[in-house]
């Protein structure tokens, strides 16, 4: 069990923005139906991307196993630990959003759905990872610590040039 608990580091950046996008579509048809069964895969993938990575999210495995080979080119690889932390954030949202549902409050789980879509789209279409960036301000104010991901010491340089050479294989 402890290998299946676990995040990768690094991350296939490529991977990670297709799997943003996955969560856009899956965003705006809950957004456009308005059904609360769609949270149970938009939450259960945000779940099982936090706690396994690609390993138990069905969107993960189709975009690790099917869709990222067949596009080909070169890996780019970055830190896991704040990729991991942004799923945390989705977790959060989509659990949130899953509870107001429940206790009869759609109106609050769609903006939380709506800010998930935000944060998703910024993430598959122009590469700005909101939990990352969040994370590396975390890391700076002492909250987190710098042992945690090595490699994101100074998060402003990697959005700069990612140099797939400075990322760190373990954490």
């Amino acid at each position: 069990m402890r290998s299946l608990f676990r995040f990768p580091n690094p991350v296939n950046e490529v991977s990670a923005r297709l799997v943003a996008g996955g969560v856009v579509l899956q965003c705006i048809a809950l957004l456009v139906v308005r059904q609360w069964w769609l949270l149970v895969p938009l939450t259960y993938g945000f779940v099982a991307r936090v706690a396994t990575g690609p390993t138990l999210s069905p969107l993960g495995q189709l975009v690790t196993r099917v869709i990222t080979p067949r596009l080909g080119g070169t890996q780019r690889l970055v830190p896991g630990p704040p990729k991991r932390f942004a799923q945390g954030i989705g977790a959060t949202c989509t659990v949130g959003a899953s509870i107001a549902w429940a206790c009869g409050a759609p109106g609050v789980a769609m903006l939380l759905v709506a800010a998930i879509t935000a944060a998703a789209t910024l993430e598959s279409v122009f590469g700005y990872c909101l939990g990352c960036v969040i994370f590396g301000r975390l890391m700076r104010w002492g909250i987190i610590s710098p042992s945690v991901c090595e490699a994101c010491n100074d998060l402003t340089s990697r959005w700069a040039a990612v140099q797939p050479a400075r990322v760190s294989s373990g954490v």
